[in-house]
């Protein structure tokens, strides 16, 4: 039985590492957040906007060409056609209205892709808030279709400049940020990282992806449950949200998807669930890619979203339990995937879904199952990259 502790532990992974001058603002959450989002006016105006505002339910695309291509069913969760584009709407929708709740004014979000920090801009717009976003240096040179977004909703794009420059290193000045302004800020997290309670919370909010996937395979199969969920994952809100539904049903296998980079022993890689250990990170304790003696070593992958050094502490429980299958595909592959699903299905994916779909040529499957792989973004904010190899694919 996959179940969160009373002190936010999925078994030896999670927890609350915080400063001590975050406590009042996390200790806040924990004995509020379950109570707020679940309560009627919250849920009602959750749904509302997840319907009339992002576009759910998403479609369970049935994808003929690619399963032809390797003789099974393969449906895609189109995540990929949330306004913003991705899934990361779903958690920032939540969010805000958690914040507005804690009569916060001021929001603060960190981001890898893009993705979030479009996400949060945008629910911020919507609500009325300030919105500072902290993207790496290098994030924002191969991501800048999402820069330009994030200014044009209004939002503060602020330069992390240290360490990587990359996804790491944005959560580390949000972090610093919210130290810093904790009266009147909220952290919009955008996975299922940081201490608890947002691990349970960001997967709560993203719950609505497996949600609908049960009743969109009933409705297509006759059955609720496929046999085979992949989902790629760097922090892993879009495969928490993927898997949430289905984590006690064993017969549905789970399918990690991370990021091999340049090779999994390369140096230059993010498959965290092969190279970490246990060890604490933005304030839970999980798998993190770390020296023996505790430093962080720097994450690389094609896709900003996936070039984290840890994975969510659910995702270590899931793999270091059996749970779930750990999959690591590199920067080369994805690229092929990502070109491959653009010619035969005509979906341009995001590089992190990308990794998902190459999945497919790493695991074992039988021609009877059914497998559902969930779409996270799409590929525009990516155009950049893809450019450059359109004469090698």
């Amino acid at each position: 039985m996959i179940q969160l502790s009373e002190n936010g532990y999925y078994g030896s992974f999670g927890g609350a590492y915080i400063p001590e001058m975050l406590y009042p603002n996390v200790k806040e959450l924990q004995e509020n957040y379950l109570s707020m989002i679940y309560a009627d006016d919250f849920q009602r105006e959750f749904y509302y906007l997840l319907k009339d505002y992002v576009g759910r339910p998403t479609p369970l695309y049935l994808a003929e060409n690619l399963s032809a291509k390797h003789n099974v069913t393969i449906y895609l969760k189109r995540e990929d056609l949330c306004h913003t584009g991705a899934h990361k709407i779903n958690n920032t929708i939540g969010q805000i209205l958690l914040a507005k709740k804690l009569n916060k004014k001021r929001i603060i979000a960190e981001t890898g892709a893009g993705q979030h920090g479009v996400a949060t801009a945008t629910v911020c717009a919507r609500m009325g808030l300030e919105c500072i976003i902290y993207m790496g240096a290098v994030d924002i040179k191969r991501q800048a279709p999402n820069v330009a977004r994030m200014k044009m909703l209004g939002a503060t794009v602020i330069s992390a400049t240290s360490g990587s420059q990359t996804l790491k290193d944005a959560t580390n000045e949000a972090i610093r940020d919210w130290i810093n302004n904790p009266v009147d800020t909220h952290y919009i997290i955008g996975s299922v990282v940081g201490p608890h309670p947002y691990p349970d919370l960001v997967a709560r909010f993203q719950s609505v992806i497996s949600e609908e996937m049960k009743n969109q395979l009933l409705e297509a199969t006759g059955r609720e449950n496929p046999d085979l969920i992949i989902a790629c994952v760097g922090g892993g809100s879009n495969a928490a949200g993927a898997y949430y539904h289905y984590l006690n049903d064993l017969d549905v296998r789970l399918i990690a998807v991370e990021a091999a980079g340049e090779g999994v022993y390369s140096g230059k890689s993010a498959a965290t669930s092969i190279l970490g250990t246990e060890g604490i990170i933005h304030g839970s304790r999980t798998l993190l890619m770390q020296t023996t003696d505790g430093q962080i070593v720097e994450p690389h992958s094609i896709s900003a979203g996936l070039d984290y050094p840890g994975i969510g502490p659910l995702h270590a429980h899931l793999i270091t339990t059996g749970r779930a299958e750990a999959v690591s595909v590199t920067d080369e592959n994805a690229l092929k995937a990502a070109f491959e699903l653009s010619r035969i299905e005509g979906i341009i994916p995001a590089l992190e879904t990308a990794h998902a779909i190459h999945a497919l040529e790493d695991i074992s499957f039988k021609s009877s199952d059914v497998i559902v792989i969930n779409l996270s973004g799409r590929g525009d904010k990516d155009l950049n990259t893809y450019m450059e190899y359109l004469d090698k694919y």
